[in-house]
C-alpha cells in the first residue's frame, strides 16, 4: 500500500485545544509490552494526568493498572481522544466504533494516515489528527 499523506489536518492551536480539553484516552493497538512506542506513550499520557484505556483484544489483563478492552464498543461510558496505534487500512472500523461510541476525537500515530477514515470522522463531527505523536505534541505544548 502506497504511503497517504494527510489532505487535511489539525493545526497547532486545535492540537493544543484537544490536549486542554480532553483528559481521557483510549489506545487502540495499546501493547503491554513496556518496549513497544503505544506503551510508552500511554505511560507518558497517564503520568501527566490523561485517563487511558487499553484497547486490544489480544491483551489478557490490565496494562499500566488499568482494565483492557477487545474493541472500542466494550468500553462503559462516552469516548474522548480515541489515540490509535494500528496500520493504516485498519483503522476505519475502528473510526466506525468511535462514532458509534460518541467519540470526540480521532488521533492516529505517526505513521498513520487514512484519509478516508478521517472524512469520515469529520463528517460525524468529531475532530481528527493524522501522523502525529501524542507524546511529542504534548512535549511541545
Amino acid at each position: 500500500m502506497e504511503c497517504e499523506f494527510p489532505k487535511q489536518n489539525a493545526t497547532m492551536a486545535e492540537i493544543a485545544e484537544i490536549l486542554k480539553q480532553y483528559k481521557s484516552i483510549a489506545v487502540v493497538g495499546l501493547s503491554d509490552k513496556p518496549d513497544r512506542p503505544s506503551y510508552g506513550v500511554s505511560a507518558y499520557m497517564q503520568q501527566h494526568g490523561y485517563k487511558i484505556t487499553p484497547v486490544n483484544p489480544m491483551l489478557k489483563g490490565p496494562v499500566l493498572g488499568e482494565t483492557s478492552y477487545a474493541h472500542l464498543k466494550d468500553l462503559p461510558g462516552p469516548l474522548e481522544i480515541v489515540n490509535i496505534f494500528r496500520k493504516p487500512e485498519d483503522v476505519p472500523p475502528i473510526v466506525e466504533e468511535a462514532i458509534a461510541k460518541g467519540a470526540k476525537v480521532i488521533w492516529m500515530q505517526e505513521g498513520i494516515v487514512n484519509n478516508a477514515a478521517a472524512d469520515l470522522a469529520r463528517a460525524a463531527g468529531l475532530k481528527v489528527v493524522m501522523n502525529k505523536c501524542l507524546l511529542k505534541e504534548h512535549r511541545v505544548l
